[in-house]
Formats: C-alpha cells, sequence, structure tokens
C-alpha cells in the first residue's frame, strides 16, 4: 500500500505542467511553451551528458595531440639512429670484407683451404617475404641480412682458426729456437745501420756491414732471441766492445755487441726474451746502440729476415 501511494504520487508530481514564457524586450509577442516534470528532468539530464561529454571528448583530443607530437618525435630519433646504424654497419661491411681478404691471402700461405664464400650484403632477407610490406621491398630491412652475413662470415672462420691454432702449437718449440724477437726490450729503437754494403762510420771507406745496428739509449735492456747457450762473452776495445754470442738449434748463432753490461755467464742456458745484457756505447761505436748479427753455421745472414716474423709488429726499418 506504501509503496503503491509513493509512486502515485510521483507520477502526479511529473505529470504537473509547468508553463515558461519567453518575453523579448519590445513586449510585441510573448512566446510560452507547456512542460511537465519528467520532460524538465529528461532535457536537464541530457544538457548535463552532453556537457560531460564534451569535456571528456576535448580531454581525449587533447591527450591524443600530446600523445602523437611525442611519437612523431620518437620516430624522428628513431630514423636519426637507424641511418647511423647503417653507416656504422656499412663501416662493418668494409672492415669484414677486408678481414676476408686478409685471412684467405693468410691461410692460402699456411696450406689451409677454406671453403669459397664471398661476403655478399643488401641481398633481401627472408622477413621480406613474411612480411609482405613495401619498405621491405625497397630494401629498408637488409640490414637484418647484412648483420647475419656477417656474424655467418665469422662463425665460418671458427674452423680455419682452430687450424691455425693447431699448426702454431705444433710450430712453437721451433719458433722458440729461430732467432726471431726483436732483440732490444720493450722499445723499438732506431735502425740506423742495415745489413750489406756501407760506409764504415770511422774509416769513411765501403765494408760489408754483417749485421743491424739499432740505436735508442744506454741501459736499455737487450735479450735473447732465441733459445739458446751463451758460448762467448769477450770485450774488443777496438772493435765490437763488450759482446755475447749465443749458439741455438739448427745451426743458429747471433752476436750482440757494443753491450755497457753483460748479465749472462759463459755456458748459460738462456730462453728467448731472457735479458742478456744492456744496450750501450762500448768499442768503436759513435753512440749507445747494438749491434745484432745472425749467422747460420758460419754463413752471416740479414737478421731482418727473421725479425720480421715476430717483432711484435715492428716495423725493422723504421
Amino acid at each position: 500500500m506504501l509503496v503503491g501511494s509513493a509512486v502515485g504520487a510521483l507520477m502526479a508530481l511529473g505529470r504537473q505542467r509547468f508553463t515558461v514564457m519567453l518575453v523579448p524586450h519590445s513586449e510585441r509577442r510573448i512566446f510560452n511553451f507547456h512542460i511537465n516534470v519528467f520532460s524538465l528532468v529528461f532535457a536537464l539530464g541530457l544538457t548535463a551528458l552532453m556537457v560531460v561529454g564534451f569535456f571528456a571528448l576535448s580531454t581525449h583530443y587533447a591527450g591524443t595531440q600530446q600523445l602523437l607530437a611525442a611519437q612523431s618525435q620518437n620516430w624522428e630519433s628513431a630514423q636519426a639512429n637507424l641511418e647511423t646504424l647503417r653507416e656504422e654497419l656499412a663501416e662493418l661491411q668494409k672492415a669484414a670484407k677486408t678481414v676476408q681478404g686478409t685471412v684467405n691471402s693468410a691461410f692460402g700461405v699456411m696450406g689451409i683451404n677454406i671453403p669459397d664464400r664471398p661476403l655478399t650484403t643488401g641481398a633481401q632477407s627472408d622477413l621480406s617475404s613474411f612480411l609482405g610490406l613495401s619498405e621491405v621491398e625497397a630494401g629498408q630491412i637488409r640490414e637484418l641480412h647484412d648483420v647475419r652475413t656477417i656474424k655467418s662470415f665469422l662463425d665460418n672462420l671458427n674452423g680455419p682458426l682452430k687450424e691455425i691454432e693447431k699448426v702454431i702449437a705444433a710450430q712453437k718449440d721451433l719458433l722458440v729456437d729461430i732467432p726471431t724477437l726483436w732483440p732490444v726490450k720493450g722499445v723499438r729503437g732506431r735502425v740506423t745501420s742495415l745489413f750489406g754494403p756501407t760506409l764504415h762510420p770511422f774509416s769513411g771507406q765501403w765494408y760489408i756491414h754483417k749485421g743491424i745496428d739499432i740505436a735508442f739509449g744506454y741501459n736499455i735492456p737487450i735479450v735473447a732471441t732465441a733459445r739458446g747457450k751463451i758460448i762467448t762473452i769477450d770485450s774488443e776495445p777496438m772493435g765490437f766492445g763488450n759482446y755475447v754470442v749465443i749458439r741455438h738449434k739448427y745451426g743458429f748463432y747471433t752476436k750482440y755487441a757494443h753491450l755497457q753490461r753483460i748479465l749472462v755467464t759463459r755456458g748459460q742456458e738462456v730462453q728467448q726474451g731472457e735479458v742478456i745484457g744492456t744496450m750501450g756505447n762500448t768499442g768503436l761505436s759513435t753512440g749507445p746502440h747494438v749491434h745484432y748479427e745472425v749467422r747460420i753455421g758460419s754463413e752471416v745472414v740479414d737478421p731482418a729476415k727473421y725479425l720480421n716474423i715476430s717483432s711484435a709488429g715492428a716495423n725493422v726499418w723504421e
């Protein structure tokens, strides 16, 4: 009963009519219309909904504009980074091709055969057919193919490089017994006189220089260029000054002259790279240097032919 009475009262209230009058300043004609409570509430609700919707759409539009602006900046930054990546990739391709040529040459010298797989870049990747994009057809992601090609090239080097490792390991003992090490420790020095015919610094006459002269400064360590045994320690005041001769395997002999100090004894076994003395200016010498000779049996040979093998990148002619 109470619910029915309340509903009836509410319906009666809703059906009540109001008259709205619009009076212009001229007062010639008055506009009026009738509206009940239900219609008035509906109109007010619809107006409120439209206002709220307008503000919501305005806020969403402003947020979308900001998001688009941020995405545009990110896109420009990504494009710049992509161009930088392409430039770096192009340099990497050049370096890889240079390495390929060098490695192929080295393998050829050592008699190691490797598959002839040219390093090609710029071809379409498998993603082209998968994605089906016009940008891919224009080569926009060919960088992926180039990176994979370079990676494949580097992976293919593993086998041949292991072969080189085996060759070096097998010849390790041979290398330490051959005078291949630079005789001056820690520095290159300067080659002041080469092997062969040259003018004598004191007499001014032509003579055969039987070694090479490497100059730097006093007391610079001089090392054995190969494993061997000290067989001679002597001094020639009018010639080589203080000098040491080492006998090595395979008929090699090395001589180190004009030393300031001698730090080994006759009969001593020395290892490749072991300090045997220091650079000096003893004997007939124009300044601190080491006179270095290599002999095979009784024949004098050019030391540079052996020093070029493992001189830690030193240019013996510098």
